[in-house]
Formats: structure tokens, sequence, C-alpha cells
């Protein structure tokens, strides 16, 4: 029995050491944080300006006794119901209505398919786990049905009302709590508490790569090499300047398309998005198709580049770019794709270079890129004029804005997903992220330039001027997309957080020329990632494509699996006859270095 114990009190103080250690590595990180200055920590208690919006929405409630003593006897009727349900069921009663909407012999795990917090059978099955996720659900619904129903305030006061109470719900939701999570409390007896001993070590390690900040790791890092096992289609790098290097990929068969294809993806993230691995490749699968495809691979800036404005992108990005296609391939004639922000420059482009009359251009696809962006959807939460004048304050002590701060904007969107998740996953059960090519590209994030950002979310987000003829200006050319006449391909995807189908669908009626909208199933990456192996997800198409989205709606067809057959279908005839196999470096621009290059293998 003493041997017991003496084992037990062995392993407690092994435990407690390694308490101890942990906590004596965190000292210099907390130590960091306590010396923020006050300015800044004021910035921080209010990061995205919603304070205002709180206090305005609370004082139209108090204004309205009877509607909040409405939804407080709703709240109160609902728990009663619970309480009912749960004493029957305590009592021996089955098959009991519960207020999550459980009919009389209805499978358990409907809830399950829809929200994975509540996954494990234990919030089923034990009747104390079922309750709390249950009154969990009522109050989460409550609240955030009231502040929704909260009448006089702006759009851009209910829009922040409602995404943040939506964010609050999300993160008291007793899944994420050590006391209410089933698994966790398992986990916890089961390893003796180990998991919580690898949990705190967790969170000191992201602690540490976030500088004081937390940068939760969403995979496994080290299980990725860039041209090794993702980045891998090959390539040459063919030209560069101060913001780019372009990929020459090699031809997969004997004949290519006279037209080149370019690509220009988001600046905010890495390129190979496009090309992780070779069963989800983009660029790959474009290759074997027939294309010579070329893909700008975007600086990750410093302070040198700090200037850089969207005239910069425009010239040394975009109109580069399509001469130096031209040197390699000895075709003036090309296609484009452009991808999220890459395809809002892109759709600027087409408009300057309309107001050139240069016709170097013949057809253009976007994905999830927005022109009109007045419905974007809820990053605009984070875009007014304090949070824009605060962003440019602290983007001034460096020249650029840090990758991590766009991933976390991101990672709000979808909070449940990327970032309860993982906290879960990572510091209660103390587990390791799965390793997943998608979520390494992720956190592989980029810098911005201060003047090109901060350009792109005061005439883009808060002002809206790319879809007024004439409200933006590039080169000191005023341009108008009512300009761009050349056949146009427009992808969206129904899930879609950050470009919302909506929001894209509004580009459709900007260009003059012919459109072809497509809504892809899943969201701002999987609905543009995936090929036609994977058999996932669908996509929609109206074959008619009205300009009014309830009517293209209406009338569309589902298919299923990938829509990039149907892009094929399209753009092959766009693309010209087939012509012998382009080799990098054949032509006029000699080979730099192997694809995926320096630029995209920079951190920041």
């Amino acid at each position: 029995m003493s041997s017991e114990k003496s084992t037990d009190n062995s392993a407690m103080d092994d435990m407690t050491s390694e308490f101890i250690d942990i906590l004596k590595k965190n000292q210099e990180t907390f130590t960091k944080l306590m010396a923020t200055p006050p300015q800044a920590m004021t910035s921080m208690l209010d990061p995205f300006n919603a304070f205002g919006s709180f206090a305005k929405g609370a004082k139209k409630l108090a204004a309205d006794p009877g509607k909040l003593m409405q939804a407080n006897m709703e709240l109160w009727q609902q728990h009663m119901e619970l309480w009912q349900s749960a004493t029957l069921q305590a009592l021996g009663e089955s098959n009991v209505a519960t207020t999550d909407s459980k009919k009389k012999g209805a499978k358990k795990d409907t809830h399950k398919k829809a929200d994975r917090r509540f996954a494990a059978d234990d919030w089923d099955e034990n009747p104390i786990f079922d309750f709390i996720r249950q009154s969990y659900l009522i109050t989460s619904k409550w609240l955030i049905s009231t502040m929704a129903s909260i009448e006089g305030l702006s759009d851009e006061d209910a829009r922040k009302v409602d995404f943040h109470t939506k964010q609050l719900a999300d993160a008291m939701s007793p899944s994420n709590f050590l006391m209410t999570n089933p698994e966790v409390i398992r986990e916890t007896v089961e390893s003796g508490g180990q998991n919580l001993v690898r949990g705190l070590q967790n969170l000191s390690r992201d602690m540490q790569a976030g500088d004081g900040s937390l940068k939760i790791a969403m995979t496994d890092e080290s299980a990725f090499e860039l041209g090794v096992n993702v980045a891998t289609t090959p390539g040459k790098i063919v030209y560069q300047n101060d913001i780019l290097q372009l990929i020459q990929y090699e031809p997969s068969t004997d004949q290519v398309h006279r037209r080149p294809l370019l690509i220009f993806p988001p600046w905010i993230n890495k390129y190979y998005i496009l090309d992780l691995q070779p069963d989800n490749s983009f660029v790959r699968w474009a290759v074997a198709r027939g294309y010579t495809v070329f893909v700008v691979s975007w600086v990750n800036p410093d302070e040198s580049l700090s200037d850089k404005t969207m005239d910069d992108y425009l010239n040394e990005g975009i109109l580069e770019s399509l001469d130096a296609v031209e040197a390699a391939t000895g075709e003036s004639e090309v296609n484009l794709i452009g991808y999220c922000v890459g395809g809002t420059l892109t759709g600027a482009a087409l408009a300057y270079m309309a107001a050139k009359n240069d016709k170097r251009v013949k057809a253009c696809t976007f994905f999830a890129a927005q022109m009109d962006f007045s419905e974007a959807g809820d990053l605009k939460v984070f875009i007014d004029e304090q949070q824009l004048d605060n962003l440019d304050e602290r983007m001034q002590e460096t020249g650029y804005l840090d990758g991590a701060a766009m991933s976390t904007a991101f990672n709000m969107l979808r909070a449940n997903d990327l970032v309860w998740s993982f906290y879960v996953n990572n510091y209660l059960l103390g587990k390791e992220p799965m390793k997943f090519d998608l979520l390494y590209w992720n956190a592989d994030a980029t810098r911005m330039p201060r003047a090109l950002h901060m350009y792109y979310l005061r005439e883009c987000y808060l002002k809206n001027n790319l879809a007024k003829p004439g409200g933006l200006s590039l080169n000191g050319v005023p341009i108008d997309l009512g300009k761009v006449e050349i056949p146009i391909y427009l992808q969206a995807a129904k899930e879609d957080h950050i470009a919302p189908y909506v929001s894209v669908f509004k580009a459709k009626n900007l260009f003059s020329g012919p459109v072809r909208f497509m809504l892809a199933g899943s969201g701002h990456i999987a609905g543009v990632v995936n090929p036609p192996g994977a058999k996932k997800y669908n996509y929609w198409m109206n074959e008619e494509q009205p300009n009014e989205l309830a009517a293209w709606l209406d009338g569309a067809e589902s298919h299923p699996g990938s829509w990039w057959g149907d892009w094929n279908d399209w753009l092959a005839p766009l693309s010209g006859e087939l012509v012998a196999a382009r080799i990098p470096g054949s032509g006029q621009l000699d080979v730099i270095e192997d694809a995926p290059g320096s630029y995209a293998r920079k951190k920041s």
C-alpha cells in the first residue's frame, strides 16, 4: 500500500515539476505582455470598436421594456420545459421531446450533424451533459435572437452587435470548459491529468510562437516541406522583381493551347493553395489539360516595401507579368485567373487595360473574387474609420500588417471550426494537431505592405469605389469595370464567409462582356480546391445566366462533384489551337531557380 502511495506521490511531484518548468518558460512572454504601453493596451480593450455599438443596442433594448420582458419570458418558458423534460427522464420516462426539437422516436444524433462540438455520445446519453448542452443551446439562441431583434440601429452597428454576440455565444459553449466537457473529463481521469500537462505545454509553445499573442497550432508543420510534399508540380522561376516571382510550369502534354494561362493568387496568402499535393493541385490538373500555366508567387514583404501601392502592384505585378509571359512564350494574347484579392486586383487591371486599349487578355476567370463590396459579409465588421485608423497607426511602426493579424480575422468568421475546436484539442485534451496540407498552408501567412493594404481596405471595403465608374484611378487613369468586354467565368462558393456568393455575383452586372457565373459547394478554399478525383461537394449552374441572383438560383441545376470540368469546357475554346509544348527557359527568359522559389519559402 505504501509503495502505491509512493508511486502516486512521485507522479504528482513529476507533474508539479513540469508545471513549474512551463510557468518559468512563460515568464518572459507574460512580462512582455504586461509591459505593453498604456495607449496600446487601451486599443487592445476594444480592438474591433464594438463597445459603442453594444451601448447603443443596450439603450434601444432598455427603451422597449415590453419587448425585453417578452424575450425573457420566452427564455424562462424554454428552461422550464427543459427542466420538466429532464425530470421526466430522471423518473424513467423515455422518448421525451426536448427543447432542441428532438421529437418522440427521433434519432438521438440529429444535432451532431449540424454541430460538431457535441458529437461525443455523452452529450446525448448522459442526462447531466444532455441537460448542460440543451441549456446552453437555449440560452445562446435566445441571446443571439434577442440582440438581432433590436430595431433602430444602423447597418454597421447591427452587424457588429450580431457578429460579436455570436462570438460570445461560441466562446461560452460548455464544450470549451474542462468541467463541462465529458470528453475532457474522461481524458483527465484516464490519463491522471497528463492531458492538462500536455495542454499547458502546447499553450506555452503557441504563446512563444506568437511572441506574446496566442498563435494556435492547427497542424503539425514539421510534416510538410515546400517542394517535397506540398507545392510539388515541376516548374521554374523565370522572372522576378521586388514584389513577385513568376513560375512557369513544365508541360505534361506534347501539345498545349496557344494562349498561356496566367494566375494571380491573393497576396495575403502563399500561392501554393493552388498546388498543394498532387491529388488536389489545380495547377497540376490544368497543366495536364494542355495549358501553359504561369503563377505569380507574391513576395512576403518587409518594411522596405511599406510604400508599395495599388499602382505598384498593377505595374510590377499584373503588367510586368504579362510582359514576362510574352517573353517566355512569344504569345501576346493570354488568359487570366484571379483568386480572392488577387482577383480584385485583376479586375481593376482589366478595367485599366480597357481604358488604355490594351487587348492582350482574351478571357478571365475569377475565383471567389469581389468587385462590389456592398454586401461583403462579416469581414465588414472589421472595417470602419476608427478601426482603419487604429490599423494604420499600428502598421506605421513596422511598415506592414503581420499575416497572423489577418489570419485571426479570417478564423473568427468560423470560430467554432478554426478557433475553439483547436483550443479544446490542443489545450484541454492535450493532443497534437493533425497533419493537414490545407492547414499548413493556412498557417504560412504573409504580410501586407501598409500603403497597399490601407488603400484596398478604404477604397474597396469602406467606400466600394471599384464598383463605381471612375471611382478609382490607377496610374492616374479613371477606371470603369463596365469597359471590360472579354468573356468572364465567375466562380463563387455557397458557404464562403470571406467572399460571400451574394457579393461575388454582383460582378456579373459590372462587366459588359459575357459572364458565366457558377456556384460551387463548400467555402472559400474547398469551393475552389475541389479536384474531380475527390468526388466531393457539387456545383450549381444556370445555363440561362439571368442577371438577377434570385432568378439565377431558381433556375440553377445541381451537378455532382467538381466544377473544374465545366471551367475547362468553357476555357479551352477560348485558348487557341494546339501548339508544341513550351519548356521553361526555352524562350527569352532564363531559369532563375526551381519552383516553388525563394519568395514562397520566406516565412513571416
